[in-house]
């Protein structure tokens, strides 16, 4: 709905919090729910909006790493595992989705 509003009425936006759950090192042939490429294809559909939308300004992923949180049954052993990275800094297939993309 928002790109079918004539020109003098859009605004510069940027796209914050964009990302999905993915458990380091699950992998699957088609991408399902938890899986490293669920992720990655995910945010490449945001940064491909940024690239075709010349009204998008950017995209603030959520989260550069996986970090503990309370336990709760939406977490898994007590993580969002939203980051491109894991806890401890290694690089989840997204991360190098997203270099490739924002590459210069």
């Amino acid at each position: 709905r928002f790109v079918a509003l004539p020109p003098d009425f859009r605004k510069p936006i940027m796209v914050s919090e964009c990302g999905a759950d993915t458990l380091p090192g699950c992998h699957m042939m088609a991408p399902g729910l938890w899986s490293e490429e669920f992720q990655a294809g995910l945010l490449e559909v945001y940064t491909e909006l940024e690239r075709k939308l010349p009204f998008v300004f950017g995209v603030h992923v959520w989260n550069l790493a996986d970090f503990r949180t309370p336990q709760m049954h939406l977490r898994a052993a007590g993580l969002n595992h939203k980051g491109v990275f894991t806890r401890l800094r290694e690089p989840k297939l997204a991360a190098h989705m997203l270099r490739r993309a924002w590459r210069p």
